[in-house]
């Protein structure tokens, strides 16, 4: 795709997405003639485009580990968390069995019945995937379930490259449930189950024990892995030192960070830090 060199180009995860334009409708209050470039993938995966030399001059991530991983210090100075958000199970009125599950027998619901069809996106390029994997590594404990995390590991049915992919096969019916963000399945208007603090990766309270969990991850260069450590989630923003629009660049981040960006973040599902 070609590439305006004047456009303010902003490269981000997709749960970020609903959130992200509408920073930019208050950044057209200032320069209406602005063209604006969005690109949007599953965290890993920008940061990984960064990294292989795509220009961008912001990068908005779920996991501001993820510019630790692989941007930090050689392709982004530094980064800014801006939010937080918590993991919930997403369904929607037709979803099977969606009568009934709840809170605490919301495993017993996905695992009980062969022809309910549950998902997650992949942990290889978004952060929502591993969250995944790691609610359900501490579910096993929390709930005193043990072999329950290679239960759900085992039945799953599709895997998507990004959290908003995840939630657009819920809407269309081609699985009944997602293991989402809560600010997503607020944009989308899913119905969701709130999972306990004790293991929605939303509360720093808890960090001690989210940090229980572990999934290793492909690296980044074949054959070297990476190993992620549970813990609050946290979504950053940053300038790569390749862009070419810096200070619009942080105008955006000032709006996104600002007054009005809090009220988007807040309307979108986010807790604004």
């Amino acid at each position: 795709m070609k590439t305006d060199p004047d456009a303010l180009k902003i490269l981000h995860a997709g749960a970020l997405r609903k959130p992200i334009k509408e920073c930019i409708h208050i950044l057209w209050e200032k320069y209406p003639g602005l063209k604006v470039e969005l690109d949007y993938a599953g965290s890993r995966a920008c940061a990984r485009a960064v990294a292989e030399g795509k220009v961008v001059d912001v990068i908005a991530l779920a996991d501001y580990k993820v510019f630790n991983d692989i941007l930090i210090p050689k392709f982004v100075d530094t980064s800014f968390v801006f939010a937080t958000d918590q993991m919930v199970l997403a369904f929607d009125e037709f979803s099977t069995d969606s009568h009934k599950i709840n809170e605490q027998n919301w495993m017993d619901v996905l695992l009980g019945n062969n022809s309910i069809k549950y998902a997650r996106s992949d942990h290889r390029l978004d952060p929502c995937g591993y969250r995944t994997l790691m609610l359900w590594q501490l579910a096993e404990d929390y709930y005193r379930r043990p072999g329950l995390y290679n239960l759900l590991e085992n039945n799953w049915s599709n895997l998507y490259p990004k959290s908003l992919d995840l939630a657009v096969a819920l809407m269309e019916g081609k699985i009944d449930y997602g293991f989402e963000y809560l600010s997503v399945a607020k944009q989308m208007n899913l119905q969701y189950i709130l999972f306990p603090p004790e293991i929605n990766l939303s509360d720093p309270r808890f960090a001690g024990f989210y940090a229980r969990a572990k999934v290793i991850i492909e690296g980044n260069y074949p054959g070297l892995e990476t190993e992620i450590t549970g813990a609050p989630i946290e979504f950053a923003v940053a300038i790569p030192k390749n862009s070419n629009q810096k200070e619009l660049a942080q105008e955006f981040i000032d709006i996104l960070t600002g007054p009005r960006g809090e009220e988007i973040l807040e309307q979108n599902g986010l807790i604004p830090c």
